[in-house]
């Protein structure tokens, strides 16, 4: 154990302004993964192809973002956040000059792939979050960042369909670059300077990941749920993009980018889930907000054709989601705070499994039986994340020791790093 950077660690604090930029950062991070989502009609025009063969291509950007939070993720846990943070936002400015020329599907997925492993930074963030928060904070700082997170996935569409619209997709991609560049180079900056507190080497820390969910249990229930209402939340929001470009609707991109105004009620809801996470404990916030999540998304399999109704679900549907989300990912950084990049990393890697299958289904699943069967399977992954969150609980609630086995976990975990 190196105890002699405990009290470095312990006296580097977050200053609110640095937090706000972290969410700024992440918000920017993710929205590069989703810009192209709502011009799939229009990239596979381009590149004479079909929409289910660009859909494909938009999978590759949650594959990278897992190579990423395997690969990448960990890193904070032994540089310095700053230096990591940077260097991606780097990476994903080069990524977007690539996707920019590239003229076949094959190598927009491969550029894509590479976006989305840059695009780990709102992972990496989290993981800084939940290492320099204090523990009595540590929800209400990460549901700060997530709310960036949030905010990057909404304004990734919203400004990705209305750029294309203006000016088309690869000169989009063009003007994504500048960003980047200033983002990186501020976090450069503020970001802290300390180095991580990992006393294994890096190969060693990321061929671990996988035991850590045999070690874990917490870990475990929380990846399986997660996984449930991830694919649910990328089928809905790629089908959605598919239903709305062809008959009967045939609506611009900038027309489906909007439809992302609905997530608003998301960044809200992960800021306001942090704060009662920190209050009531995550269990309770996952099950209200998986439960939230499920009743409009059956609303939505009939209101398709009813733009304020598909709107009000698509918003209470995109809150229930996050908010479990923040609450359920609070509990995975609480397992061992002092170094948690490598449970989010193996949290956030199955996450993120769960949303490239839901992406690459949700794009070809309007062709195969239409949207109301799509979001038959939505709500199913959703109502299974639930049994899953209730079997969790029951299976506490029945520890015969009478103590919550979360605590018993991170007790174990702060013994053994100390041998």
């Amino acid at each position: 154990m190196d105890s002699e950077r405990i009290p470095k660690i312990a006296a580097t604090v977050l200053p609110t302004p640095v937090v706000w930029f972290m969410a700024l950062a992440a918000a920017l991070a993710t929205a590069s993964v989703y810009l192209l989502q709502p011009a799939v009609a229009e990239v596979a025009g381009s590149l004479d192809t079909s929409a289910a063969v660009i859909g494909a291509a938009l999978a590759c950007g949650p594959l990278g973002y897992l190579a990423g939070l395997v690969l990448l993720v960990p890193l904070v846990d032994r540089f310095a956040p700053r230096t990591v943070v940077a260097a991606q936002f780097a990476a994903l400015a080069v990524g977007s000059v690539a996707g920019a020329v590239a003229h076949s599907p094959v190598v927009l997925g491969l550029v894509l792939g590479v976006i989305g492993a840059g695009s780990a930074v709102g992972a990496q963030l989290s993981s800084v979050a939940g290492r320099f928060a204090p523990p009595r904070r540590r929800a209400t700082v990460l549901g700060i960042v997530t709310a960036g997170i949030s905010a990057g996935i909404l304004a990734g569409r919203i400004v990705g369909g209305w750029l294309t619209e203006v000016i088309g997709w690869r000169p989009m991609l063009w003007v994504f670059v500048v960003p980047c560049v200033v983002v990186g180079a501020v976090s450069y900056v503020v970001l802290p300077a300390v180095r991580g507190r990992a006393v294994t080497g890096y190969l060693d820390t990321v061929r671990a990941i996988p035991g850590l969910f045999a070690r874990f249990a917490a870990l475990r229930w929380a990846a399986t749920r997660g996984a449930l209402w991830f694919f649910a939340f990328c089928a809905v929001w790629a089908g959605l993009a598919v239903a709305l470009s062809q008959p009967p609707y045939s609506y611009s991109p900038e027309r489906i980018g909007l439809y992302a105004c609905a997530g608003l009620a998301g960044v809200l809801a992960t800021r306001i889930a942090g704060g009662w996470t920190d209050r009531v404990g995550h269990r309770k916030v996952v099950l209200v907000g998986l439960a939230l999540a499920l009743g409009s998304v059956v609303v939505l399999s009939v209101a398709l054709s009813n733009t304020v109704v598909t709107l009000i679900c698509l918003g209470l549907f995109d809150a229930g989601l996050f908010a479990a989300q923040v609450a359920n990912q609070s509990a995975v950084l609480a397992i061992d705070s002092s170094a948690p990049a490598r449970f989010n990393s193996a949290y956030m890697a199955v996450y993120f499994v769960g949303g490239s299958l839901g992406t690459a289904f949700g794009a070809a699943a309007i062709g195969w039986f239409g949207w109301t069967g799509l979001v038959v399977v939505a709500a199913m992954a959703t109502a299974a994340a639930g049994v899953v969150t209730l079997a969790d609980r029951s299976r506490i609630g029945a520890n015969s020791s009478g103590v919550d086995e979360d605590e018993d976990f991170r007790a174990r975990a702060v013994v053994s790093r100390e041998r």
